[in-house]
């Protein structure tokens, strides 16, 4: 029997406590790993920060220079991602763009039955 088997228990171990900097550092970093930039105007109710909070932490980071900036083409929003990926990620984005607009032509020329 399987009396003596000790209950399931969530794990105790507690995440350590971040500054809001940290945090952003910390969610910048991630993105631009997994090849995406990072808004400077998500920031503000991702984090739930004012906008003139979370453009200080921006300058923060970028005085640190481990996060760098780059501004979009179109909207000239400012777009934040790790120190020497920005050519890395902007190839990235070019892929799925020119993906996205392939897998949307082969949709059109296919009829439906």
């Amino acid at each position: 029997m399987s009396f003596n088997k000790k209950p399931f228990r969530k794990s105790t171990r507690r995440p350590k406590s971040q500054t809001t900097e940290e945090r952003i550092k910390d969610f910048v970093l991630r993105n631009s790993k997994n090849g995406y930039y990072t808004k400077v105007s998500t920031l503000s109710y991702k984090f739930e920060i004012s906008q003139e909070r979370s453009w200080e932490i921006v300058g923060e980071l970028l005085d640190d220079g481990s996060v760098e900036s780059v501004h979009d083409e179109r909207s000239g929003e400012m777009k934040l991602c790790e120190t020497g990926k920005t050519y890395l990620i902007l190839d990235l984005e070019l892929k799925r763009k020119r993906e996205k607009s392939k897998e949307y032509k082969k949709s059109k020329k296919q009829p439906e039955k």
